[in-house]
């Protein structure tokens, strides 16, 4: 077995863990939602997935991807892995700068004023609908990477 087939292995499970852990908040919140008594422990329970899976695995995806890509070698202006790039770069700011104050705030009014005011409410639909952008933003990139569109390439 090569190295670059060990390589493409951490790649490919390492997006899986992310992706799918990912997915699941939706779940996890819609269940909350149902069960209001569970929503801070759903809350917490996802800030854990969160930090210790979901971005670590992210980490992991992006470092061997951009070892493959230099190991193959796939120049980074090939279309499909640019776009991948600029589209993951776009989802750690969204995550990091806009989702992770909201899912802050979040968790701060589930706790304080529960999660039937309307502060809560608001700020945990701000949340669902960032989830909903940031999910069809790596679909967009796991189609990237299995497909290999010419995207613009063709066009030159």
């Amino acid at each position: 077995m090569s190295s670059f087939a060990i390589l493409k292995f951490v790649h490919v499970f390492s997006a899986m863990i992310a992706v799918g852990t990912n997915i699941s908040y939706n779940l996890l919140l819609i269940n909350a939602a149902r069960r209001p008594e569970t929503t801070v422990f759903t809350l917490k329970t996802i800030r854990l997935l969160d930090s210790r899976l979901a971005n670590p695995s992210y980490a992991v995806t992006l470092l061997a991807g951009l070892w493959m890509a230099f190991a193959v070698p796939f120049p980074l202006m090939t279309p499909w892995i640019l776009a991948s790039i600029i589209l993951y770069l776009l989802i750690a700011a969204l995550g990091f700068g806009v989702y992770a104050p909201i899912f802050r705030k979040q968790l701060k009014l589930a706790e304080s004023e529960g999660m039937q005011s309307r502060a809560y409410l608001q700020t945990a639909r701000q949340g669902m609908t960032l989830i909903f952008i940031v999910t069809v933003l790596v679909a967009l990139i796991v189609f990237f990477m299995v497909v290999k569109p010419p995207l613009w390439s063709g066009w030159l």
